[in-house]
């Protein structure tokens, strides 16, 4: 399942008990605080959930897939995000260890 932004916003606004047009300025005002951050080359950190920062890749040399010519790849800045720990053991959680019998060593 995929989530947009109405969907977001609706489920800012029931979580918060606050209308949808409250919810969608917050949300609004979030995005733009993070793009600003990340546009002036800064790192937004929110604990528990992940870093976003901006990550400068190299040029480099392609392929063009259709036709095989060697083509040069610019060099360019991309948005990056790192989950944190709390996000990433929700995504994927860290099964228990299982509870069987202890080894007994034998001593003679």
């Amino acid at each position: 399942m995929a989530m947009n932004k109405a969907d977001l916003v609706h489920k800012v606004a029931e979580g918060a008990d606050i209308k949808k047009a409250d919810a969608e300025r917050a949300i609004k005002a979030t995005f733009e605080a993070v793009s600003n951050e990340l546009a002036e080359g800064g790192n937004v950190t929110l604990i528990g959930f992940g870093t976003f920062s901006v990550v400068h890749k190299q040029a480099r040399t392609g392929k063009n897939p259709q036709t095989g010519e060697v083509i040069q790849i610019a060099a360019k800045k991309v948005a990056k995000f790192k989950p944190g720990k709390a996000l990433a053991e929700l995504v994927n959680p860290v099964p228990e260890p299982k509870q069987g019998k202890k080894k007994t060593s034998k001593k003679k």
